[in-house]
Order: C-alpha cells, then sequence, then structure tokens
C-alpha cells in the first residue's frame, strides 16, 4: 500500500448522517442491497438483465485465443454496458466522497480492462493445473505492474482497496444463509476472541515491555495483528492519538506479512491437506486484512475444489468473528489512553459511542443482504432452488461479487510500492512478526484441532 492510500486511511472520516453517503461503509452497503433487491425483482420478472451484468470470460475453459477473442466479440455489447455501469456507479459514489470524477474514470478503465485479463486467465482451460486463479494472478500481476513500471499516479484514485472489498462482503451475504450465520456465529465469535486476546497481548507486550516500544506504537501494531489490518491500525491509532509514523510502521508491517501469508497459506493448507471448510476458517483466523484473506481462501478454495465452503468458512472467522473486535478494541484502547495514559492532560473520558464509531458498517450490510435473500428462497423447493433460483439469481450476485473482488486484488497489487514502504524498526519487525507466528499456530490449533469438525461439516 502506498504513503497516499496509507494517508486516506489515516484521515479523519465524516461522523453523524454525513457517514450515510460520505463513508465507503455506507456506500458499500447501498450499491450491494441494491443489487440484492434489482436481482430479485429481475428474477421475478423473468429478466436475464443481471446475468448479463455480470458477464465475464472466467467460465470459458477456452483452448485457443481464437475461442475467448470469439466471446468477447459475441459479448461485446454486454462488455460495454457492464463497464459503463460499474463506472458510473463508483465513479458517481466517489465523486460524492471527495474524488475527482475524471481521474477516478481513467483509473478505473485501466482497472477494468486488466480485471477483463485476469478473469480471462482463470478461463484456460489447464489454469486450475498451475494454480492461475484470478484472485492469485491479480495480486501478483499488480505487485509486478506496481513495483517493475513506472505507471501513472492518476491511477491511483481508482485504487479504492476497503471500498470493493467491502461491497464485495455485502454481496457474499446474498449467497450465504443466515442460518448458516445463526448456527456458526458462536463458533466463530469463540474462536475469534481467542485468537485477538492472544494475538493482540502478545505483541503489545513484546512491543513495550521486551524491545521498549512507544506504548501507543505496541497497541495500534496490536490490533492490527490481531484483528484487522490497516484498518484496526487506523481505529487503535484515533482511539490512542498515535503519531503518524506509528501508522506506517503497522501498515507497513500488515502489508507486508498480508502478502507473504496471501501466497504462502494456501499452499501449507494444501500441503496439510485440509479440507476447503478447516482451511477457509484457518485463513480468516490467521489473515489479518480481509481483501488479503479473501484472495488465499478463494485461492484454496479453488485448488480444493470448494471455493464457496473456504470463503464462507473465511467470512464467518474474519468477517462475523474478528472484524467485530475493531469496535471492542478500539473502546479498550481509548478507555486506556485517556484515563492512564493522558488523564493529567486532558481528563477526557471516550463516550459509549466509541464502538459504534469505529464498527465496520459494511457487516450490517452483511446480514441484511443475507436475511432478504433467505427469506425470499423460502417459498421454494430444494429442486426449484437449486435448478432455477441458484442459477438464475445467486449466481449471478456470486458473478459480481468475483468482479469486486478481482477489482480489490488488483487494487492491492497496484498500490503496494515496496519502494515507498517505510523503514521499521527490528523491535517492530520482531513484536510484530512473532505476534503473527503466534496467530497462525494458534488458528491452525484452533481450527483444526478445537473446532476442526464443525469447519470439516460446513
Amino acid at each position: 500500500m502506498s504513503d497516499n492510500a496509507a494517508e486516506r486511511e489515516a484521515a479523519p472520516g465524516p461522523v453523524g448522517l454525513q457517514a450515510l453517503w460520505l463513508k465507503e461503509d455506507w456506500w458499500a452497503i447501498w450499491i450491494g442491497l441494491g443489487v440484492v433487491l434489482l436481482g430479485i425483482v429481475l428474477f421475478m420478472n423473468g429478466s436475464g438483465a443481471l446475468k448479463s451484468l455480470a458477464v465475464n470470460p472466467g467460465g470459458l475453459k477456452w483452448v485457443s485465443l481464437d475461442q475467448l477473442a470469439a466471446h468477447f466479440s459475441t459479448n461485446a455489447t454486454k462488455y460495454a454496458t457492464q463497464f459503463l455501469v460499474f463506472a458510473a456507479i463508483f465513479g458517481a459514489t466517489c465523486a460524492v466522497m471527495g474524488i475527482k470524477l475524471g481521474r477516478f474514470l481513467v483509473g478505473f478503465l485501466f482497472l477494468y480492462l486488466l480485471s477483463m485479463c485476469m478473469f480471462a486467465v482463470g478461463g484456460w482451460v489447464n489454469a486450475a493445473r498451475y494454480n492461475l486463479e484470478p484472485p492469485l494472478v491479480a495480486l501478483v500481476v499488480g505487485l509486478l505492474l506496481a513495483n517493475l513500471v513506472p505507471l501513472p499516479k492518476i491511477l491511483d484514485d481508482a485504487l479504492r482497496v476497503e471500498y470493493y472489498v467491502k461491497l464485495g462482503i455485502v454481496l457474499l451475504g446474498a449467497t450465504f444463509p443466515i442460518t448458516l450465520v445463526v448456527t456458526a456465529g458462536p463458533v466463530a465469535i469463540g474462536q475469534a476472541t481467542i485468537i485477538s486476546l492472544l494475538t493482540a497481548l502478545t505483541i503489545y507486550f513484546l512491543a513495550t515491555r521486551v524491545f521498549g516500544l512507544d506504548r501507543r506504537l505496541g497497541a495500534v501494531m496490536s490490533v492490527g495483528g490481531a484483528v484487522c489490518g490497516v484498518s484496526g491500525s487506523m481505529a487503535i491509532a484515533a482511539s490512542v492519538g498515535a503519531k503518524r509514523e506509528h501508522i506506517y510502521t503497522s501498515v507497513t508491517l500488515v502489508v507486508v506479512w498480508a502478502l507473504i501469508m496471501i501466497i504462502v497459506l494456501p499452499f501449507v493448507a494444501q500441503a496439510l491437506g485440509l479440507s476447503a471448510g478447516v482451511a477457509g476458517a484457518w485463513i480468516g483466523t490467521s489473515e489479518f486484512a480481509d481483501a488479503a484473506g479473501f484472495a488465499a481462501a478463494s485461492t484454496y478454495g479453488k485448488m480444493a475444489g470448494n471455493e464457496e465452503v473456504s470463503i464462507k468458512a473465511f467470512t464467518l472467522m474474519k468477517v462475523i468473528g474478528r472484524d467485530l473486535w475493531i469496535g471492542i478494541w478500539s473502546l479498550v484502547w481509548a478507555l486506556i489512553a485517556t484515563t492512564q495514559w493522558e488523564k493529567q492532560e486532558t481528563g477526557a473520558r471516550p463516550g459509549v459511542g466509541e464502538i459504534w464509531r469505529r464498527f465496520p458498517k459494511f457487516v450490517i450490510g452483511f446480514f441484511v443482504a443475507s436475511i432478504i435473500v433467505t427469506l425470499f428462497t423460502q417459498g421454494y423447493d430444494a429442486d426449484t432452488l437449486k435448478k432455477v433460483v441458484k442459477p438464475a439469481l445467486m449466481d449471478q450476485m456470486g458473478a459480481l461479487r468475483g468482479w469486486a473482488f478481482i477489482f480489490c486484488f488488483l487494487s492491492i497489487g497496484l498500490s503496494t510500492r515496496f519502494r515507498e514502504l517505510k523503514a521499521v524498526s527490528k523491535g517492530a519487525l520482531a513484536a510484530f512478526s512473532i505476534g503473527v507466528a503466534v496467530n497462525v499456530v494458534a488458528g491452525w490449533f484452533l481450527s483444526v484441532h478445537v473446532f476442526g469438525d464443525y469447519w470439516a461439516k460446513l
């Protein structure tokens, strides 16, 4: 992630009613739920408009480039319409949030065309044999371009990592039965609680007591590694009044380790012979960035032949379980900072609204989308649901989710310029890396040996 991206995340966000139209969390909800409701209406009217909008070359299984060219020629109108719709929705909402529309559209055109290429690679008949899964390919290609080619800065305004992944998560809810969330919630939250406490306390203790680092830096790194990477780091930085260099240190460590684990975790899970559900839960317990985790879970799911289960397990663990701790840790660290560290300076105490202000709002959209689709499908028998509703409605929303995720994975790679990452101290690197090791090992033990039976049957 570039410095500009870090500064965007660090900037204070709008509060109150303004947040409803000025924050990515809420726009992800409005767009995601809009797609869900539109899909239901079109399905009830027998229209295939949503299917046309969700077109991509990922399922072709093409052998020759002639076949790929024929697909694009046949579907040229669909792709042109798709781009215009995507550009209009993302462009208009980003403009409302303060991004210059012209700059965004230039970058988004590049992002869209590159995403189409990633899907095309995934549609090659031998792609699975060489693990050329679109998310992983998108990440690697993005990293290579960002670090080997002098890309123009104008592209940066379209690399909205958080926006794309939040929208993808809301759309994921449309293919995620609420009954599964209810039954798995206690398991996911219980496992997430153990991991969050263990990893956060390990990193903080090592940073402050062993390596003698600033306690605010320790707090920021502890939640960045235990809960949710960049978002967690930014939330805690605001809660404790951390310095900008503390944010850069945590973000740099998060980005480096997230990239490593995107590539390593799927292959380690494959070597260990883990089922898709168990591996998804382990990745959700170990990764500390939603986008990076989705890339790893999606990659392993395709390697194991069951992407949906891997993604569902990851979502339950990461989005439902661990991300909820952003608000809790924000309140805890705000209380510690104001009542202990800053008591003599300010005497201020955080209000009870701190958890809500830090709560990842897009999770609400995930739940609402899940409830809407679950209620809508209640009236169909199992055979109709499988043969009619799923391919005509849920699979199409899943395909649109795939576009959002590919935009996200490419944005991660294209915005990660290693030359711009800030140097970190040996103490910070050691404390965070040991925390990562504890996280990964504990996550494996919990996912395989403690809750393994549940995740394997997901």
